[in-house]
């Protein structure tokens, strides 16, 4: 059980996605580039999708949504790029509606290593959510209590699980939103520590973590 997610593609590095997107003024190619993936996996993976269309500024509303629905599979396998979506049916990406939350990098000892960006947005209204088939094949909306409480039977890996105890105290989107807005995002590699009861694995202390020790 993971959050939607994916790679960065060549594509979401494009200059020219830099036209067609809202609130990226200022930032980095990479930076740039990890909230437009952000943007398309959650598209491509969930079936949400935080744009605006170019006439109106609104964002893409449920009835909107349902007839973009045939991109996602083409995307998904490169046929289309979300370039070409946005210029064909006349959308901007709202990369403004991202929040920066979470910065977490792969252990040195593990032989695949990943550099993940986790970002908080508030899904658009009418945007229910509805699992590829493919990348993901099931999906659900869940209070962060609940999946912590159900970890071990969905087998939630410690980083998704630390997020998931970040994002517990806030009640309300609004309320995690705030917070993320007020506490940007350390950068996270764990690493492995031996204790008295073995080796465990250690996060820094002032990551804003209620656990810094896998176990």
């Amino acid at each position: 059980m993971v959050f939607p997610g994916g790679k960065a593609s060549p594509d979401d590095f494009d200059p020219a996605v830099a036209d067609l997107a809202d609130g990226i003024s200022g930032r980095t190619t990479e930076q740039r580039a990890v909230g437009v993936a952000a943007i398309r996996e959650a598209f491509e993976e969930a079936g949400v999708l935080l744009a605006r269309d170019e006439n109106t500024a609104q964002l893409v509303s449920e009835t909107r949504l349902a007839l973009l629905d045939r991109y996602r599979e083409p995307m998904e396998k490169g046929e289309i790029s979300l370039t070409q979506m946005l210029r064909q049916e006349r959308l901007r990406l709202s990369c403004d509606q991202l929040v920066h939350f979470a910065h977490w990098v792969t252990p040195k000892h593990m032989p695949r290593r990943y550099d993940t960006h986790f970002f908080l947005a508030r899904a658009p209204l009418g945007h229910a959510g509805q699992h590829c088939g493919r990348e993901s094949v099931d999906s659900l909306w869940v209070r962060p209590e609940e999946a912590i409480a159900r970890r071990r039977e969905w087998r939630i890996m410690f980083p998704t699980r630390l997020n998931l105890m970040k994002l517990a105290p806030s009640y309300t989107v609004d309320q995690a939103l705030s917070r993320a807005r007020a506490e940007p995002p350390v950068t996270v590699e764990p690493w492995i520590e031996e204790t008295p009861d073995g080796k465990r694995l250690r996060i820094r202390e002032d990551a804003g973590y209620e656990l810094t020790m896998y176990h």
